[in-house]
């Protein structure tokens, strides 16, 4: 644990993020996987799944959370046929 005031701050802060970018990380790879369950059972509504997944992709990038070529590798599996 540090000693200087600032940094038991920093330590306080970078908890709150990290646990917040573990939360959208969960919710990005949830959209993902059944975005590719419902594509691979051909579901009706597969379409809506594949865009909410690549749009939380697109976020996750945005907030560098996720590496521009994870979310391209992401995205390229969602729309393989």
């Amino acid at each position: 644990m540090p000693n200087i005031k600032s940094q038991k701050k920093r330590v306080l802060t970078n908890e709150k993020s990290r646990a917040a970018n573990k939360a959208i990380k969960s919710e990005i790879k949830t959209a993902i996987k059944k975005a590719l369950a419902a594509k691979k059972s051909e579901d009706t509504n597969t379409k809506d799944l594949i865009n909410h997944a690549v749009s939380l992709v697109d976020k996750g990038v945005k907030k560098g959370i996720l590496k521009p070529n994870k979310a391209a590798r992401e995205k390229s599996r969602l729309m393989q046929a």
